[in-house]
C-alpha cells in the first residue's frame, strides 16, 4: 500500500466527491459480536463467563466489508482475525 497514490482508487471520470483517502480494510468475512468475544476469551484464557444484555438492540446484523477495492490494489490479507488477536495480545 505504501506504492498507492490517491488516484488509484477513484476514476477521473467519477462525479462523485472525494472527502477523504482512507481505504476500509477487511477481509470480506462476517463475525458476529458473540464470536468475536469468545475468541478474544479463548485466547487470552478467561475462565469467566460472557454475559450479553439482551434487553439492548442487537445492532446492525451484519457488519460485513468489500475488500475489492484493495484486492484490486494488489493488496489481500496475510493473517487471519484470531492469529491476528493472539499476535497483538502476546505482544
Amino acid at each position: 500500500m505504501e506504492n498507492r497514490d490517491f488516484k488509484d482508487i477513484y476514476s477521473q471520470n467519477d462525479c462523485t466527491e472525494m472527502r477523504n483517502t482512507h481505504i476500509n480494510i477487511g477481509t470480506g468475512v462476517d463475525i458476529s459480536i458473540k464470536e468475536l468475544a469468545e475468541t478474544i476469551k479463548n485466547i487470552v484464557g478467561c475462565k469467566g463467563e460472557l454475559k450479553f444484555n439482551t434487553s439492548k438492540p442487537d445492532g446492525t446484523m451484519l457488519k460485513l466489508t468489500d475488500p475489492s477495492k484493495l484486492h484490486d490494489l494488489g493488496w489481500k490479507s496475510t493473517v487471519e482475525l484470531e492469529q491476528g488477536i493472539e499476535l497483538v495480545y502476546l505482544w
